[in-house]
């Protein structure tokens, strides 16, 4: 007997028809003689739904308000699920984030998880019940309703498989599996049988939208067993683990090739070049709880540099106010951004061994006549900053480039 958790996505349980139909799933592996931990996120569009009735109430809701409003999507299906499993025979019972409880700092939007006393869950477990717990949700130590940020579910799985030792965590969603990149853009793109830890956190960072980024670091963190199934088909889906030693010899360069639309860069020009100056300029966008993502300086002849970095695209305009206030706080000359650009990158263990990946990326690109403003490089990842009308041809062109379209049938 195995303990099991499992986290449907929106569109997994968009309809009560498909409510029913997770429940029948997860009451397989209860016949098995598994105990199941199911976390589900709102059902598909009924975040926005929520979104849109606080936009008609105020332009700018405040957070914590938010996060009570938000909260209620998961409450509604855990409930629906709860009641489809006791209607076939599986005793089951809900839990909000807040019952379990999850703890959570107070970041409201995109709160991080600081404990789970999984002492609730496993006392129903051993009651025989199937637990539903709402992902994306938690409690901060006043008693706050907080959120995760979206894809905050994942988040949810994998840390409540960490706290209870789970043999494994099973991620379902709409897709079978991890690709080399988003197959509706690259319809030759390949499912991955494996994908490591290290390689798959890189993707998320990137722009994947397979997995959300602090799910992986967790299970990476943890060692927590990850598949990624879809909800409604049989098959294998795509194992995530900790090594990349298994068929060694077949281990492609590149593992995926991830992009991301949602990215805004900004440049402060004449920053007089005196040490201390990056602070200065960073320091007061991280104060605003605004990441950072990649950075270029450019140091002119008259000792003063040209400074550029990206952030999210939501972050823009707070980012650009700030970098306005620091321009006329230390002299700088002008400030200027755009949000019409994306961040393509290339990620693969086999990097390491491999000299002249980055090369053959930007000759890929060059042949397309894509010009790139910006790089960042780590071990096993090469990304550039492009124009973002150029991105599905980029990503189209680094795939054949790097070996990785499915052979034509």
């Amino acid at each position: 007997m195995a303990l099991i958790v499992q986290k449907f996505g929106g569109t997994s349980v968009g309809s009560p028809e498909r409510i029913e139909q997770v429940a029948q799933k997860v009451a397989k592996f209860r016949a098995a003689g598994d105990d199941v931990v199911v976390v589900v996120s709102a059902m598909s569009g009924e975040t926005n739904r929520l979104l849109a009735l606080a936009k008609q109430i105020s332009a700018k809701p405040t957070l914590r308000e938010m996060d009570v409003m938000i909260a209620t999507g998961e409450q509604v299906t855990i409930a629906l699920l709860a009641m489809a499993l006791n209607k076939i025979g599986v005793l089951a019972v809900s839990f909000t984030g807040a019952q379990v409880p999850i703890v959570t700092d107070s970041e409201h939007g995109k709160a991080r998880i600081l404990s789970i006393d999984e002492s609730k869950v496993r006392e129903q477990l051993n009651a025989g019940k199937v637990v539903v717990v709402a992902g994306f949700q938690g409690v901060d130590e006043q008693g706050n309703i907080t959120t995760l940020g979206r894809g905050g579910s994942d988040t949810t799985a994998v840390a409540l498989a960490a706290a209870l030792k789970a043999d494994e965590c099973h991620i379902y969603t709409d897709v079978d599996g991890v690709y080399t990149t988003d197959p509706r853009v690259v319809p030759r793109a390949q499912r991955l049988d494996r994908i490591t830890f290290e390689e798959m956190l890189e993707m998320a960072s990137l722009g994947s939208k397979i997995l959300q980024l602090r799910s992986v670091e967790f299970a990476g963190k943890y060692n927590v067993p990850l598949r990624v199934l879809h909800s409604f088909q049989e098959g294998p889906g795509t194992l995530i683990t900790t090594d990349d030693n298994e068929d060694s010899m077949e281990q492609p360069i590149i593992s995926g090739i991830a992009f991301n639309r949602d990215e805004a860069k900004l440049t402060i020009r004449g920053v007089p070049d005196t040490p201390g100056v990056a602070f200065k300029i960073l320091g007061p966008i991280s104060a605003a709880n605004i990441d950072i993502d990649m950075i270029v300086q450019n140091v002119a002849q008259d000792n003063t540099t040209d400074f550029t970095f990206t952030v999210n695209n939501i972050d823009y305009d707070k980012a650009i106010d700030v970098l306005r206030a620091t321009a006329l706080e230390i002299g700088a000359g002008e400030v200027s951004g755009t949000t019409s650009i994306a961040k393509v990158s290339i990620v693969g263990v086999g990097m390491r061994s491999h000299p002249g990946v980055a090369s053959c990326m930007f000759e890929a690109l060059a042949k397309e006549n894509i010009n790139i403003q910006m790089i960042s490089t780590s071990e096993i990842r090469v990304s550039v900053v492009i124009d973002e009308k150029y991105v599905e041809l980029a990503v189209r062109a680094l795939h054949t480039a790097f070996g990785l379209d499915a052979s034509e049938k």
